[in-house]
């Protein structure tokens, strides 16, 4: 029989996907379980590392009993997931050491500041292509081995201390703690890894306290990982095709020339630009990272704007202010009005990113009066997503000097036509919108077929037809100016650095 499908693991914020995809493109089955997002602290977020296992390990037992043939139809498995977030576990016992210090957590905050004081931003910034900030792994390590003192000492001396992101906590769980792996991109995201010479940096170590035997080996996206021995279904099946889920949205909207973008709309927003082979100048606002690195070639750099809440402010608006149920009630409240009638929400709820990066920030709702109503605040959320990308394009066309044409996206908040149509308006450029929009589990599909050799170049995978929507821009340019700088004048309101 021809194993002619992959299972993509898609672990991200919210919870985890499991996707069954056929050789040809096709998703063929989806399942997926939330897990619990656990805030201690006010700007605290921490996710049960356990948990998320799980979850992962429910779904693949599910999505294989539901083959006919078993895992003699697979070629293997896939693995995307959110990036920045860390898990610190012991190597001897399999338990982690804490929570994992998820991504949009910003208590280390002050710690980032002391390292701003201290003089390392411009080695930092220079070795890995990232800013200081909360938002990278390397302080909530730090964080963590500081604060956790029960038996850290011992631990460390011992050598049993294990740390990586949530695609090498995977790996290493479905091995049977035989692999501690994770790949190119992941690791250009913690603050330890030097993107010029492609190896965990030992300046940089030194700098946040960590031994390096602490941290993976690092492979190419489409390299072979190992194989499962954890889930007896699915045991000595391969492991490959691992890539950050914004990286692996890049691969899968097939950005494979330089100068391509994309965004992918999640719980937060990356904006993201195939830089090509050469690593681009380091650009206020901008992030410069690693896109992928296959097997036997060159790495491919990115340069990304990072917006921290985007899906995150409709999840807010509708469990904390409640005010819808589910998202396929907006559009019919959205038919309710005509305009935003001046209401704006800045959703700060974790510090802005690009081009502020300012963690002190804090949400607000602006231009409220006797007249407003839910809708107002519905619309308010989904426009100030489609400001943000705005925003972060800006720098992006300013640091490439090419005006955008085009924005390929994908993420879950691409259904929602109104802001489709918004972000094509204020971009006043096209919108792409692909029928699949599960593209960052598509991305880890196409470099898994890589490896296992479903198709030999990436010819061949762009050759894999999506069919795609185009939302072309419709408003004028009086009132796309008149929003945008309404949006940028609130902004400042939530600023508490100097600088905009």
């Amino acid at each position: 029989m021809n194993a002619e499908k992959i299972i993509a693991i898609d672990q991200s914020t919210s919870g985890t996907k499991v996707l069954l995809v056929h050789k040809n493109g096709k998703i063929l089955k989806t399942l997926s379980q939330e897990h619990r997002q656990i805030y201690p602290h006010s700007g605290w977020v921490e996710h049960d590392p356990n948990e998320i296992y799980e979850n992962v390990k429910s779904l693949l037992k599910k999505i294989v009993a539901e083959l006919e043939n078993g895992k003699q139809e697979l070629a293997g498995i896939s693995i995307t997931n959110q990036r920045e977030t860390v898990v610190v576990w012991d190597k001897y016992t399999g338990e982690p050491l804490y929570n994992a210090i998820v991504w949009q957590c910003r208590r280390t905050a002050s710690m980032c500041e002391q390292l701003k004081k201290k003089g390392f931003e411009g080695v930092i910034r220079e070795k890995t292509g990232l800013t200081i900030d909360p938002y990278f792994s390397a302080t909530k390590i730090k964080w963590i081995l500081e604060n956790e003192t029960q038996g850290i000492n011992e631990k460390m001396k011992e050598d049993r201390i294990l740390i990586g992101t949530m695609d090498s906590w995977l790996m290493w769980k479905l091995t049977n703690g035989h692999i501690h792996a994770t790949d190119y991109t992941n690791a250009s995201r913690t603050l330890l890894f030097n993107i010029n010479n492609l190896d965990w940096d030992s300046e940089l170590l030194e700098i946040f306290g960590l031994d390096r035997n602490m941290l993976p080996n690092v492979r190419a996206s489409d390299e072979f990982f190992g194989n499962i021995s954890d889930i007896q279904e699915l045991e000595r099946l391969p492991l490959s095709g691992v890539i950050g889920d914004s990286q692996g949205a890049l691969f899968g909207q097939k950005c494979f020339e330089k100068g391509e973008v994309k965004a992918t709309f999640g719980t937060g927003t990356s904006l993201m630009m195939h830089a090509g082979e050469k690593k681009p100048e380091n650009v206020s606002g901008l992030v410069n990272t690693i896109a992928w690195k296959l097997r036997g070639q060159s790495v491919c750099y990115g340069v990304e704007g990072i917006i921290h809440s985007t899906g995150d402010t409709l999840n807010w608006i509708r469990n904390n202010l409640q005010l819808f149920h589910n998202f396929s009630e907006c559009d019919a409240i959205l038919n309710e009005i005509s305009d935003n009638e001046g209401v704006y929400l800045v959703p700060a709820f974790v510090g802005l990113g690009i081009p502020y990066w300012d963690p002190n920030a804090r949400a607000a709702i602006f231009g409220v009066t006797r007249s407003t109503k839910k809708a107002h605040i519905i619309r308010a959320g989904l426009e100030s997503i489609a400001y943000q990308v705005k925003s972060a394009s800006k720098v992006i066309e300013d640091k490439s000097s090419v005006a955008l044409s085009e924005l390929k996206v994908d993420g879950g908040a691409i259904q929602n036509k109104f802001l489709m149509q918004f972000q094509a308006d204020i971009l006043n450029c096209k919108v792409v919108v692909p029928q699949i929009k599960e593209l960052s589990a598509m991305g880890s599909f196409y470099l898994a077929g890589l490896a296992f050799g479903f198709w030999h170049s990436l010819d061949e995978i762009k050759s894999i037809h999506n069919n795609e929507q185009v939302y072309a821009p419709k408003m004028n340019i009086e009132t796309r100016d008149t929003l945008y700088q309404k949006w940028e004048k609130y902004v400042k309101k939530v600023l508490t650095t100097a600088e905009v």
